[in-house]
């Protein structure tokens, strides 16, 4: 089961610290929410750049994001 990270009513840079401090533990996958659309965008770039596929959805004024370690 995937860490969920709620990072919804954070301000960025805190999503994306977040989800690098959750990265860091080398899990398989990971859930994140957050309720901003540069949130979305950052934490997206930051875990494709560390080697995750990250599928997001929407849902109101939420993103949730999975991320799934590549290869």
């Amino acid at each position: 089961m995937a860490e969920v990270i709620d990072a919804r009513g954070r301000s960025c840079p805190e999503p994306v610290l977040l989800t690098k401090k959750a990265v860091a533990t080398k899990q398989d996958s990971y859930e994140v929410l957050v309720d901003s659309r540069t949130a979305m965008q950052n934490v997206t770039r930051f875990a494709t750049s560390v080697g995750y596929k990250v599928d997001v959805t929407q849902q109101d004024d939420d993103y949730r994001l999975v991320l799934r370690a590549e290869g």
